[in-house]
């Protein structure tokens, strides 16, 4: 009795799936894919195929199928949602073939072995089977590519309405594509920007972008990274910016999409918001919690390298009274003139800071011995015994200082300034415009 092939596919159908999903899980977008996902169609495109070769065919329908044009039909064959889910999948055009090649393959090869002589009807239904399987490739492709072409339009009309700059750069580092909002910030039309890598184009951050997009490109990662820059077309000077590789379907990076996003307003209004919290909001000076702070680096960078440091507290002589005499107005303008004289007396890697009132501190970096600090305080009383212009009468006033020194007196930023707050009370005993070091004062009190 002769088998027909429709019959015989039917029959083994079960084995012929196992031929597919063992060569799907041979492609790079199939690996991830479950057993469900592998097999997804093939079993309704198998069984469809052979209801075709079941099926009468004159020979002008047998002659336009060998041609790929077979009868249309009002709803989705098998073949073409298969072609639009492998669309969405992301499998090439060539993947997405050669799935049809390995059901073809998987077929023969079952059949010839089951019937390795080939002769009558069994011949004309392999032949109506190629033919059948050409016309299942052929509406893959086509729904394939409708797919990929509304891709396309979509994705283009996505990057040109985008209000961010988005660009595509080549593995060697040059531009192939910028969009509208590229072109715009960087003040340049399309064809001076394409071909052109960013040390071309002179920008300031050329060096570390292209160190980053190179990192990019070998490890085939994302990166996110910021960068201060003012273009020539003057939008913005704080960028955030991401850095995602393009694989091919060797999973080699060939080429790196770039999407900026200006991000001045925000960057401003953090830092904004972190001075305000760091800062005395009358002077402008670090106040106690970026005092401790930075003693905390000062007291780190001085055990590693060996070298002392004073920290000074002082206390201003007298400004209750011109609190009370003159208002808390002309209070607050003392305590700016002060703040400014203060900043004066030291060098720019000195830090002076207000904790509140009229007490203000100071980090004195690489300061050996007493003199040294003496020096500092002599300054510091010679611009505060200037007269402060407030008001209708000048206003005079003194300050008291006391000093700790680290490691002698502490090895702590908070034991350093109460060490030296200590010292300022007994230097305040002592009458105006004094000094008293920490190991004085401890031995006095003893």
């Amino acid at each position: 009795m002769e088998i027909r092939l429709a019959e015989f596919i039917r029959a083994h159908i079960e084995p012929i799936l196992q031929d597919w999903e063992a060569f799907a899980r041979t492609i790079l977008h199939a690996r991830r894919m479950d057993k469900s996902g592998l097999r997804d169609h093939a079993r309704l495109m198998l069984l469809e195929v052979a209801d075709d070769l079941d099926s009468h065919q004159s020979e002008r329908e047998q002659a336009a199928k060998s041609k790929g044009q077979g009868p249309v039909k009002e709803t989705e064959t098998w073949a073409e949602v298969h072609g639009g889910d492998r669309h969405t999948s992301g499998f090439s055009v060539m993947e997405t073939v050669s799935e049809f090649r390995a059901l073809r393959a998987s077929v023969v090869a079952h059949w010839t072995r089951a019937y390795p002589t080939v002769a009558g009807q069994q011949l004309e239904g392999l032949t109506r089977f190629h033919e059948a399987i050409d016309q299942a490739v052929a509406e893959s492709l086509e729904h394939y590519t409708t797919a990929k072409e509304m891709e396309t339009r979509l994705f283009g009309a996505v990057l040109v309405a985008s209000p961010d700059p988005i660009c595509v750069l080549n593995a060697e580092g040059t531009f192939i594509y910028a969009n509208d909002a590229t072109t715009d910030l960087l003040a340049l039309e399309p064809g001076t920007i394409i071909g052109k890598s960013v040390f071309d184009l002179g920008f300031s951050f050329a060096a570390q972008f292209q160190r980053r997009l190179q990192k990019v490109t070998s490890g085939k990662s994302t990166y996110r990274g910021k960068l201060v820059h003012t273009f020539a077309s003057g939008q913005g000077e704080r960028f955030e910016y991401l850095l995602a590789p393009v694989l091919d379907d060797d999973g080699n990076t060939e080429a790196t999409v770039c999407m900026f996003r200006d991000i001045t307003e925000q960057a401003l209004a953090e830092e904004k918001i972190w001075h305000n919290a760091h800062h005395d909001l009358l002077t402008g000076l670090p106040n106690r919690r970026l005092f401790l702070d930075r003693l905390e680096q000062e007291v780190k960078h001085a055990k590693r390298s060996g070298l002392p440091l004073a920290v000074l507290f002082m206390d201003l002589d007298g400004f209750k009274d011109v609190n009370d005499s003159l208002g808390h107005e002309a209070g607050d303008r003392v305590l700016c003139d002060v703040a400014g004289r203060l900043s004066g007396c030291v060098r720019e890697d000195d830090t002076v800071a207000r904790l509140g009132g009229d007490e203000f501190t100071m980090i004195l970096t690489g300061a050996r011995h007493q003199s040294d600090v003496s020096h500092v305080a002599r300054l510091i009383f010679d611009a505060l015994a200037l007269p402060f212009r407030t008001g209708p009468r000048p206003v005079h006033i003194s300050v008291s200082i006391g000093v700790s020194f680290y490691p002698g007196d502490a090895d702590t930023p908070v034991a350093l300034l109460e060490a030296a707050d200590q010292a300022m009370y007994r230097a305040k005993q002592s009458g105006p415009n004094q000094t008293c070091f920490y190991q004085a004062a401890a031995r006095a009190v003893v």
